[in-house]
């Protein structure tokens, strides 16, 4: 049964220089997560190029992912997709590659009443049997999962578990007020990760720890130990790292770190495209100050909460 709590990497999805999928480097960056500690792997979301991806690169991505985890970690897929229809499908493609679990994104393109929202949920849920983690984003998506709107979904037993990522930090001590425990609650911004974990939420869906898995991981693990204080050094180090996850070019911006801890590729898909000029250099430099001045970690791994 997927546990949802720890650190799930938004992990990239990797490109060829000709625009395939990059199974190689795909592997390496995984086997560095699990090497890392993480909790679990989700594919395909936002930082993983959903909107570019072909439902049997999707499928590639699921059963590769099954096959280097070897079922030590769950593997959970993204669903963002158009139509009610299409998230039905996405959902059962996924139950049949074997995914352990899904993140739900509200309807792409379509600011979708709370009603509207509700229903689309209610039926993903209700053709599949696989866990779901809502994902709560409405500064990007325009579209928020109120707290009476999840008692309504909370009929779907498959609902276990929310990404918030209102940036409203209280919203976490909201939801654990009304749901306890029904509902796992994983903050969704990498900027508010200790904050949120602090204060109790039960995970984090990450962005740089594609490029930094070992020092996300020691954070999660340190607060959760109550080593609050190593924690918030690690966590200060990491800040203007973290922030490159805020921003429109986040793919661009964690793919280069990545380059840069040798554990993936520059590459995009187009429209996406490489940084360029000015903010390259600019985006280069945090990540090689943070090289530089990188810190050394506690032995986190004898805190696991894996164990």
């Amino acid at each position: 049964m997927l546990q949802w709590k720890g650190v799930m990497p938004a992990v990239t999805t990797k490109f060829t220089t000709n625009d395939q999928l990059d199974l190689a480097m795909f592997e390496k960056n995984i086997k560095a997560q699990m090497e890392a500690g993480v909790h679990g792997i989700i594919l395909g979301g936002t930082l993983g190029e959903a909107s570019t991806l072909e439902p049997d690169e999707k499928e590639t991505l699921i059963k590769t992912s099954l096959a280097i985890t070897d079922g030590k970690i769950p593997v959970v897929m993204n669903v963002a997709e158009q139509s009610t229809k299409g998230a039905i499908l996405m959902a059962q493609q996924a139950e049949k590659a074997g995914a352990d679990g899904l993140m739900v994104l509200p309807p792409m393109r379509y600011r979708a009443t709370d009603f509207e929202t509700v229903t689309y949920f209610k039926a993903i849920a209700n053709n599949t049997s696989l866990p779901i983690m809502l994902y709560n984003n409405p500064v990007d998506y325009k579209i928020e999962v109120t707290l009476d709107m999840l008692e309504d979904l909370l009929e779907c037993n498959n609902i276990q578990a929310i990404k918030e990522s209102t940036r409203d930090i209280t919203n976490i001590i909201r939801l654990q007020n009304r749901f306890g425990d029904r509902v796992k609650v994983f903050t969704g911004v990498d900027t508010l990760g200790l904050e949120s974990l602090a204060i109790g939420a039960d995970g984090w869906v990450a962005g740089l720890v594609c490029a930094f898995p070992a020092e996300t991981v020691a954070i999660y693990e340190l607060v959760k130990a109550g080593r609050i204080n190593e924690a918030l050094e690690i966590y200060r180090w990491f800040m203007p790292l973290l922030e490159l996850d805020i921003s429109p070019q986040l793919v661009q911006n964690i793919k280069l770190a990545e380059v840069a801890t040798g554990i993936g590729t520059e590459n995009v898909r187009p429209p996406r495209l490489p940084l360029q000029g000015g903010e390259r250099q600019r985006v280069l430099k945090i990540i090689e100050t943070g090289l530089k001045n990188r810190p050394v970690l506690p032995d986190y791994k004898k805190l696991s909460s894996n164990a």
